[in-house]
């Protein structure tokens, strides 16, 4: 394609060849190859207001990307919008609110609101953009608590299709305003969103790390254990196949072990009352639990930050039962050095709950989320997508859908409208028609009237 004689930026303007080319498409995901026809590297929010004109006047398909952890499908034309220049984030403490530029990390949120004693309703891995993370749903460390992400989002500002530039609030446009808050890039490019900030300053989190011998035990005791626990609780549980590397702690290196996660809305005490049942399983490799800063509570989870490439899916469900427990032992858990990591978190608390401002997000009376990550060097393609879909057959009686933040390229593509309730799909793909008619923002979860989420 030649280069574009009419798009002026104050950013950066790449194609193929170019020096810094390589290092502008390439994100955290290293698993979908990225070649678009056009880089623009944004660094004003007008600057993407002529990446859409642009587009649509050369009638390309365009997509953005802030730091890469999300990648819907591989970019083999168009235009690819980089935001992680536009990383400026306001906070408002008297009104609790962030405003949040499109480039900006959870991680700059985090710190841009601790000093006023202010928190995001942010996720395990604040590494990730926290405008596409929360336009997803967002499932956050303290989801039980205060909901999704996208329940907390007041304010978008968004470019259409046509290049045109909105303000939306629930009341400026009710439809266009839910259908983004759950529906992320399928409408328009947020170029900046308004967070609504919760008064955290500190968790009760940590990990309880139990040997192979005891991940059995452990799963057991957790489920049951969450039957039971407040509101305030939010938790996981996982089994990750630790590789047998000098960078990881001597306890956990080569082994296959359970990863209990705990994030405490509450005192260390109480913390320390609801977390007794699940030190009882029995003696710990490793323990974390103490009171954290909440800008340090991305220790909890500890996620790689080194980019990887990587595939995972997930299933969100109605329950586990007993049935479920063995096909996961089984079929999961037993295979996990093919499979990857199984990991469970328990949904349910505010998530349940309608938001006080409607939104898209889907599946909100499912209690748990079950998600599998597969780390591509390290597992055979056709093994660990064959196990991959074996877990997710048996699961399939239970399973109410799927949750956008935690799929990969190619997940199921067919099944694009089991990410929402049903009258909201119906609802997403009229809007779709109105917002996007020539689908100009394709390489995403496309919302499609047949469900089948493709190009």
């Amino acid at each position: 394609m030649p280069k574009p004689a009419r798009i002026q930026l104050n950013g950066a303007v790449l194609h193929a060849g170019d020096e810094g080319y390589d290092a502008e498409r390439i994100g955290f995901q290293r698993a979908v190859p990225l070649n678009p026809s056009l880089i623009v590297g944004a660094a004003t929010p007008d600057d993407i207001v002529a990446a859409v004109n642009y587009a649509a006047a050369n009638d390309l398909p365009l997509t953005v990307q802030a730091t890469g952890h999300g990648l819907a499908m591989p970019v083999d034309t168009g235009v690819l919008v980089s935001t992680r220049r536009l990383n400026a984030v306001r906070v408002d403490a008297s009104a609790r609110i962030a405003w949040v530029d499109a480039g900006a990390r959870m991680s700059d949120v985090v710190t841009a609101a601790a000093p006023f004693g202010l928190a995001p309703v942010g996720g395990s891995a604040p590494s990730v953009g926290a405008v596409s993370y929360a336009l997803g749903g967002g499932l956050s460390l303290m989801g039980r608590t205060f909901g999704y992400a996208a329940d907390t989002v007041r304010a978008i500002n968004v470019v259409l299709a046509d290049g045109q530039s909105l303000q939306l609030t629930d009341r400026d446009d009710p439809d266009l305003f839910w259908a983004l808050r759950g529906g992320r890039m399928n409408f328009g490019v947020a170029t900046t969103i308004a967070l609504d900030l919760v008064p955290v300053e500190t968790l009760y989190g940590g990990g309880l790390f139990f040997d192979t011998a005891l991940i059995e035990p452990a799963l057991r005791a957790y489920l049951a254990w969450t039957r039971d626990v407040p509101v305030t609780m939010t938790s996981s549980i996982a089994v990750i196949p630790f590789p047998d590397l000098p960078v990881l702690p001597a306890p956990l290196r080569g082994r296959q072990v359970a990863h209990i996660r705990i994030a405490y809305v509450g005192a260390a005490d109480a913390g320390e009352r609801l977390v007794a049942p699940l030190r009882a399983v029995g003696p710990r490799l490793m323990e974390s639990l103490t009171v954290l800063p909440y800008h340090e509570s991305a220790s909890i989870y500890n996620e790689p930050s080194v980019p990887v490439a990587y595939y995972q899916s997930n299933a969100m469900l109605a329950t586990i039962d007993d049935d479920m427990t063995r096909a996961i032992l089984d079929h999961g858990i037993a295979q996990a050095k093919v499979v990857g990591m199984i990991e469970i978190r328990h949904l349910g608390g505010a998530m349940a709950k309608p938001p006080l401002v409607a939104n898209a997000v889907g599946h909100r009376d499912a209690q748990y989320l079950l998600r599998i990550i597969s780390v591509l060097e390290r597992v055979d393609i056709h093994a660990f997508k064959a196990g991959h879909a074996l877990l997710l057959r048996a699961l399939e009686p239970r399973t109410l859908g799927y949750c956008l933040n935690f799929m990969s390229a190619g997940t199921r593509p067919d099944d694009m409208h089991r990410f929402y309730d049903a009258d909201a799909y119906r609802r997403l793909v009229q809007l779709k028609a109105t917002y996007d008619p020539t689908n100009r923002f394709r390489f995403t979860n496309v919302i499609a009237e047949n469900g089948t989420g493709g190009a």
